[in-house]
């Protein structure tokens, strides 16, 4: 009886000393950095020619006419601080540069902050203009916040590596600079910001302001580089078991995200009479808004069987696969099976940020034993690229779990 009881304790105290004691799924937290920067950098890219028309101050969208449902929703969004072009431009040239350093792993910690205000900004100035894409990207923006998505594949990873190496290493200049920048942006928005509008007192959760939010990220990230810095003992632990508790809880929510998606997807179309009859996907491929490629999407939409076969495909896929996450080789099989679709997605009606935000969301349910042979197929690949490079790298330490760097 006591061996019993003992047991489910037992089990309960080595989950608590799992979560709080490392970071899981570090590789993957690290591809759905890499992943979602790369998706929303390449489209903040490819519209830039079109950016006053989607975002700016030359959209049916008018800076007015956001201003009043933003004062309705009280979404969040830095363009309605000031209706100029000068700001605007400052805007979106800032989630650019957030997004590309983001995805170099470099300063994670500030970057993942500034990115997602610039995702937020950008999307919740014209919430017309969206797709499914684009609110995956907005989602996980404001997850990756909480996560340790530095810890491999990044500049940041490599910096901590040679630091490491380098008992001799100062106290980080750049850091301490870029820190104290934020904390001037952030009184200069405090003072000249949000005219009009409640973003000190509406926030990402009832009670919490934006405002006190990212000042609580910035104070937070002081009190993190004071400590490493000056006691590096017991408070040092103890940051680091509420971090990993934060980076788990987040991964966690991004995988249960990523399951209400497909769930819900499934479930809405099982309840559609054109799901039901099979005929769901042949519609879409008669619109020439998704024929980006006609003659393939005409060859596909005549064959009935297999327009049929597409169809019951996308449903048992979908609502299937939260439930295979209990089987390990049926949830792989079935994440290269859903993620082979968002690749036709891509290709056959004409969504590629769409699909390839919905592929790096799926991806945070790889094997981490394949990102990690991937990584080092990568690291090798560039280490031929690069042979100079390669050899001005510090060797990385015996036993060490990270692969080569993806990137920098």
């Amino acid at each position: 009886m006591s061996f019993s009881k003992a047991a489910p304790l037992a089990a309960l105290t080595r989950g608590v000393d799992r979560v709080t004691g490392s970071s899981l799924g570090r590789y993957q937290t690290a591809v759905i950095r890499i992943g979602l920067s790369f998706t929303w950098l390449c489209f903040l890219l490819r519209e830039w020619p079109n950016r006053h028309e989607l975002y700016g101050p030359d959209g049916p969208w008018s800076w007015e006419m956001a201003r009043r449902l933003i004062a309705d929703n009280h979404a969040f969004t830095v363009l309605m601080w000031s209706d100029s072009a000068f700001w605007f431009e400052c805007v979106y040239a800032g989630a650019v540069v957030s997004s590309a350093l983001l995805m170099l792993g470099w300063r994670t910690r500030t970057m993942s902050v500034l990115s997602m205000i610039g995702v937020l900004s950008l999307q919740n100035r014209s919430v017309f203009l969206g797709d499914g894409g684009d609110n995956v990207i907005h989602l996980m923006a404001l997850y990756t916040v909480l996560t340790r998505c530095g810890l491999v594949w990044s500049l940041d990873a490599r910096r901590a590596r040679r630091r490491g190496q380098d008992p001799a290493a100062g106290p980080d200049l750049t850091g301490i600079v870029l820190w104290a920048l934020c904390g001037l942006a952030l009184i200069a928005a405090q003072i000249f910001g949000g005219t009009g509008l409640s973003w000190t007192t509406d926030g990402p959760l009832p009670g919490l302001g934006w405002a006190t939010a990212l000042w609580g990220l910035w104070l937070a990230h002081g009190v993190w580089w004071a400590v490493c810095r000056y006691a590096p003992g017991e408070p040092r632990t103890v940051l680091d078991a509420f971090a990993h508790l934060a980076h788990n809880a987040a991964l966690l929510v991004i995988m249960v995200e990523v399951c209400l998606i497909y769930a819900t997807a499934g479930w809405y179309k099982i309840q559609g009479s054109r799901w039901q009859d099979g005929t769901a996907l042949y519609y879409p491929l008669h619109l020439d808004y998704f024929s980006p490629w006609p003659e393939l999407s005409h060859a596909l939409a005549g064959n009935g069987l297999l327009v049929l076969l597409l169809s019951y495909g996308t449903v048992a896929v979908q609502v299937a696969f939260p439930f295979t996450l209990l089987n390990r080789r049926v949830k792989n099989v079935l994440l290269a099976l859903m993620m082979a679709e968002h690749m036709g997605i891509a290709v056959t009606l004409g969504l590629p940020f769409f699909s390839l935000a919905m592929i790096v969301a799926d991806a945070v349910f790889l094997p981490t034993g394949f990102l990690r042979r991937l990584g080092a197929l990568t690291g090798r690949a560039r280490d031929r690229l690069l042979p100079a490079r390669r050899k001005a790298l510090p060797p990385q330490r015996e036993g060490e779990t990270a692969s080569r760097t993806l990137v920098g």
